[in-house]
């Protein structure tokens, strides 16, 4: 293996890399037992090179992190918070529910017209709550700590896509989809054992550099306390269970990376209020457009002029984000699919890093934070 990976390209535009990076970044579903293995079939590239590759990749910044996702939504209570939030407060919120609260994923600052409904909440966060804890209580903690004013909670009901591809979305045109409808995915928790929890901690911790190998699993076993054998039936059982989500290189998509390089510039959240009984036809419909990264049934309440399917989109041009997102609310209407109000948020200001679930690390920041892990459990 190359002994100095910061000699090696760590563009996404380079060719090997381009290759690489349209595979693990979002193609490569449930347990990998041998993930640069199957990156290197599916790409064409050795794997000891993908292996160099993505490590370079990793230390220059252009990958922000590699592991192995889990279905969150399937082991702990989650949400997608919108948060009010005075002007003056609005950064310390942002950094506070960034680097200071686990249980937050997705940070993002989001703007949209000022008559918009909703348009006075500009904090964006995802959140879980570990299983047998308060997904509200938790909130409300956060809402004090940060000075929000009001925030609202919008649990995923139903899941249509799931997966951020940046480099293989390049150049899609609008209304390019699928065949046929997006798949549903449900958000039912998944209950598991001790031995489950120590596997799937393993399971999904970052890797760092120097961990990338094609045995990488081999630590992580260790780390379990579990052989090898061991840690890979726990594994598939997981995988069978559908709370594994995928093995991926996750791109920093906000920031420039090697070579002043961008993946994507604009980060909008599109917005539907369909009429009710229609979201998952809706849903399903605008999760087979192949731009879409994220497809849900939310319900936004009031606040949102009751929009119940949002969906995410990314792009290095604002116009053409706009042109997907017309494409989709042509084909809604093709499909017999009415929507009475439809809008468009636009993140800022990003941060993001997966959201904690396990329920020991809930307890300890309790104890941390003066909160009593009873009292913040569901009642």
């Amino acid at each position: 293996m190359t002994p100095n990976a910061s000699m090696l390209p760590a563009t996404v535009s380079d060719p090997i890399n381009a290759a690489i990076l349209a595979v693990s970044e979002d193609r490569l579903a449930g347990f990998q037992e041998d993930p640069f293995g199957e990156i290197a079939a599916r790409s064409g590239i050795d794997a000891e090179t993908v292996i160099e590759r993505v490590i370079a990749m990793l230390r220059a910044g252009t990958i922000r992190r590699v592991r192995q996702t889990l279905m969150a939504t399937n082991l702990a209570r989650g949400a997608l918070c919108a948060w009010q939030i005075p002007p003056e407060r609005l950064d310390a919120a942002f950094e506070y529910m960034f680097s200071q609260d686990p249980f937050s994923g997705h940070v993002v600052i989001r703007s949209a017209d000022p008559a918009t409904p909703g348009s006075n909440y500009r904090l964006w966060t995802t959140l879980k709550a570990p299983q047998g804890f308060s997904i509200e209580k938790h909130a409300e903690f956060l809402r004090r700590k940060v000075g929000a004013q009001l925030v609202r909670l919008m649990p995923a009901k139903r899941l249509f896509a799931l997966g951020v591809g940046h480099v293989r979305r390049r150049g899609i045109e609008p209304g390019a989809r699928a065949d046929v409808p997006a798949e549903v995915m449900d958000t039912n928790i998944v209950t598991l054992d001790e031995l489950d929890w120590r596997v799937l901690t393993a399971i999904k911790a970052e890797f760092a550099p120097e961990e990338l190998r094609r045995d990488v699993w081999a630590v992580r076993a260790a780390r379990a306390g579990v052989d090898a054998a061991t840690f890979a039936r726990v594994a598939r059982s997981l995988n069978e269970r559908k709370v594994i989500g995928r093995f991926s290189t996750f791109l920093e998509h906000v920031k420039a990376t090697a070579n002043d390089e961008r993946v994507t510039r604009y980060n909008a959240l599109f917005h539907w209020s369909v009429p009710p009984g229609r979201e998952i036809d809706a849903g399903r419909e605008v999760g087979r457009h192949y731009i879409i990264t994220h497809a849900y049934w939310r319900e936004g309440g009031p606040e949102f002029r009751n929009v119940n399917v949002m969906a995410v989109a990314h792009g290095l041009d604002k116009d053409v984000v706009l042109a997907h997102k017309a494409a989709i609310d042509e084909h809604l209407r093709e499909a017999g699919i009415p929507f009475e109000y439809t809008n468009v948020f636009w993140g800022g200001r990003s941060e993001i890093k997966p959201s904690e679930i396990s329920p020991d690390a809930y307890r300890e920041f309790c104890l941390a934070n003066g909160l009593d892990p009873e009292e913040m459990k569901e009642t």
